[in-house]
């Protein structure tokens, strides 16, 4: 699902990734993990294709078989709105719009019918507990409902990816739990791979793989 080589980033002089390679197979749940500034969320930009590794001879990011630094801009972004989903820590739903308006966004931008988008919105906030919640607006929730909200946001053109960047840091911990639950139920359910990044030890432990960051690096896989 994921093949990486030699990806490195460089925010001026500091050298933030400094070669990573890993490979990711489809339908596994890996955690990454790593004290702050190990370069976790900077990896899961470049792997989830919101940000660029620097160019060299040797680097490679493959994605469901689709070499992703041959893509041009517009091409880039119609590949990441059909085969990527992103889970923030933050929720980043847009306040103005209730639930269902949220979480049909992705849809909308990939051109999908309004009654097909909703129709899909709904099955997703139904599975996940909010069939009372279409028309409410995000302060109107919960943090768990906001959250379960952008898990629908994510899920909502069927991508191969989910892409967490510390998913359960703002959540009690009941809630955070249930949202643990949710991603390998999800897993099971849909055969979506999950990449998730986190300092929670006991999400980064259920995963099937746990790896390491050290100071740019990869250095442990469990």
């Amino acid at each position: 699902m994921i093949k990486a080589k030699n990806i490195h980033k460089f925010y001026n002089d500091l050298e933030v990734l400094k070669g990573v390679n890993l490979h990711i197979k489809k339908g596994e749940v890996v955690s990454i993990v790593g004290a702050s500034g190990a370069g976790k969320t900077t990896l899961l930009q470049i792997l989830s294709t919101l940000d660029k590794a620097a160019s060299n001879n040797d680097y490679q990011l493959t994605i469901n078989g689709v070499e992703i630094a041959n893509l041009k801009d517009k091409a880039l972004a119609k590949f990441r709105n059909e085969h990527i989903g992103f889970i923030f820590q933050f929720h980043q739903l847009l306040p103005e719009f209730s639930a269902l308006e949220n979480v049909c966004l992705p849809a909308f931008i990939k051109g999908t019918k309004k009654a097909d988008a909703e129709k899909r919105a709904k099955e997703l906030l139904n599975f996940l507990g909010l069939s009372h919640r279409y028309n409410h607006k995000p302060n109107e929730l919960s943090g768990g409902e906001q959250q379960r909200v952008a898990v629908a946001r994510a899920l909502i053109n069927n991508p191969d990816l989910i892409f967490a960047d510390e998913p359960s840091g703002n959540l009690d911990s009941e809630t955070a739990e249930n949202l643990h639950s949710l991603f390998f139920k999800l897993r099971d359910e849909f055969g979506q791979t999950f990449v998730i990044v986190t300092h929670n030890e006991e999400l980064a432990n259920l995963a099937d793989r746990k790896l390491v960051m050290v100071d740019g690096n990869i250095t442990d896989e469990q």
